[in-house]
């Protein structure tokens, strides 16, 4: 014999609100989900082109170094040393702008800041949705389960039957909505905060990168963060 009780009778017993409050909990979940596993996806993808990163300084020349940073196109550490080069080449080329009075150093390093807020921003989409779900969803499960409530209060009372059989029945049930928000909004939470973890991490080896490409395109030589002073060469290539 099937339950009278349960999520399915919530759904079948539920009213148009009832209904229209679980279906945008679902929607909210699915949207979570989508978004943690795609930009996890994206991160994991990220760190390897951050560990491939580090090969770069050990090439001969800077195309070699843009080949072992690989060919895909999303690469940020790619795209990085790309618009420092261009950078640096359009300010040595040109003449006749605004630009031209700035040194290369102020030049490059503004390129190459442009290029990493392009990149955090983009590394940064998603993270509102999952934001707005965590402080949102508990309280669509509060505001479900407070209708349901007050439904379930109003059949009692029509009914008149009032014993503890026949009020905890409606009232379980109309607690369950608030799990589900629950349900919807750790997740989002917990997701969030490894995704912000994982996007500085990111961050933190991209400004790395970009402090050492600010060096080579204006002095021919990558810092030696360990040993202050001291410079790796590498050979300008095209």
């Amino acid at each position: 014999m099937e339950s009278q009780f349960g999520i399915a009778n919530v759904w079948i017993q539920g009213d148009f609100v009832t209904r229209a409050v679980a279906i945008l909990l679902l929607a909210m979940s699915l949207a979570s989900w989508i978004v943690i596993l795609v930009k996890a996806l994206d991160i994991i993808k990220f760190k390897k082109h951050a560990r491939a990163a580090q090969d770069f300084w050990h090439s001969e020349d800077f195309a070699a170094g843009l080949t072992k940073l690989g060919a895909d196109p999303t690469n940020p550490f790619r795209h990085l040393a790309m618009e420092g080069r261009e950078a640096t080449a359009h300010h040595r080329n040109t003449k006749a702008h605004l630009h031209d009075s700035l040194d290369v150093s102020d030049w490059v390093t503004r390129c190459l800041r442009n290029c990493i807020d392009e990149f955090t921003a983009r590394l940064s989409s998603g993270l509102a949705i999952l934001a707005s779900v965590g402080s949102t969803a508990p309280f669509i499960g509060l505001f479900g389960t407070v209708w349901g409530i007050y439904h379930a209060l109003l059949a009692i009372g029509t009914s008149g039957q009032s014993t503890i059989d026949k009020v905890a029945g409606p009232i379980g049930e109309a607690l369950i909505m608030t799990a589900l928000g629950l349900a919807v909004a750790i997740p989002a939470v917990l997701g969030y905060n490894a995704l912000v973890r994982g996007n500085k991490s990111i961050l933190n080896g991209l400004n790395s990168f970009a402090h050492d490409l600010h060096a080579y395109f204006v002095t021919g030589a990558r810092v030696n963060a360990g040993e202050p002073g001291k410079v790796l060469p590498m050979k300008k290539g095209g």
